[in-house]
């Protein structure tokens, strides 16, 4: 079967995510946005609300929540926000989470994460905290709130993942370190990895219940993410501000251009290009981190580590 051909749109590098939603009427669609007190999260529901959507602020911190749900509905007036504690390191906050939802979900938007921690952490668990974070953690929130987003009668997961695929595969024999001496930036590349290929199976597996899931590059934004390195890095020209950091994230959770589309990779509001190596532009998406077979096993690994 020869490869599916790229999907172009006419945005780009510095598309902004309320051009995104302009003319867009999200009305009677609810969405979820891990991660939404600060950075990328914030502009993400800041534009789903812009655009009409009900909103829920999933974070750690509620005080922080609510400040940013009340900036947001002052500033849209859009009053359907709502904010619900959501520590993705914590399976009992996970299960509350997906527990206490009702009704049917349009839209989830794993956009929570860390990045570099610089000495090895593991949850209670014994799983790696940023595979745990990252990629675990959203796993099992997709897992229960799966009925909810099979409700909505075409639903959309979108998975923030980042240049960082091109880092690390998943580690498969050994994701938690037990053997390999423990890198920062190997442990996040590993998670952004898995967070693309959670979205291959997620679509295999989900598309007859209307649940397609893509995964994104947001780009290099300076925000709390790169607090253990010292901040952003990139040289200025490759920035984006916060609200193009956004762009990709609400072009596949909320733009009809998307629609039917899952199991694939974005970046720039492009699907990005399958890389065979990592260039010093950083750009594309490594060949395991949409390889079927890699998502399937990943899959499974994330359900065996859950029963465990």
């Amino acid at each position: 079967m020869p490869p599916m051909a790229r999907i172009r749109f006419d945005y780009g590098f510095a598309t902004e995510a309320d051009e995104i939603v302009r003319g867009v009427d999200l009305s009677g669609r609810r969405f979820v946005v891990t991660g939404a007190a600060s950075g990328i999260g914030v502009e993400t529901a800041r534009s789903l609300a812009r655009a009409g959507a009900a909103v829920t602020v999933a974070v750690r911190s509620p005080e922080a929540g609510r400040r940013v749900a009340e900036a947001i509905i002052a500033e849209t007036g859009n009053p359907r926000l709502d904010v619900r504690p959501l520590d993705l390191a914590d399976r009992r906050s996970v299960a509350a989470f997906a527990a206490g939802w009702a009704g049917p979900l349009h839209g989830l938007v794993n956009n929570a994460g860390i990045m570099a921690t610089p000495t090895l952490e593991r949850t209670p668990e014994g799983v790696e905290m940023q595979f745990a974070t990252n990629h675990l953690g959203h796993f099992m929130l997709a897992l229960g709130l799966r009925r909810a987003l099979a409700a909505a009668g075409g639903a959309r997961i979108v998975a923030v993942s980042s240049s960082a695929n091109l880092l690390a595969p998943v580690f498969f024999d050994d994701p938690g370190f037990a053997f390999l001496p423990y890198e920062p930036f190997l442990a996040y590349g590993q998670s952004k990895t898995a967070n693309a290929l959670f979205a291959v199976e997620a679509t295999r597996r989900w598309a007859d219940d209307g649940i397609l899931a893509n995964a994104l590059n947001p780009g290099a934004i300076a925000t709390g993410l790169q607090k253990h390195i010292g901040g952003l890095r990139t040289p200025p020209e490759g920035r984006k501000t916060p609200q193009q950091g956004a762009a990709t994230s609400v072009l596949l959770a909320a733009s009809p251009l998307v629609e039917g589309i899952g199991g694939r990779y974005f970046e720039d509001c492009q699907e990005a290009e399958t890389v065979t190596h990592r260039g010093p532009e950083w750009r594309g998406v490594a060949p395991y981190a949409l390889d079927p077979a890699n998502a399937e096993r990943l899959w499974r690994l994330s359900e065996a580590m859950l029963a465990a």
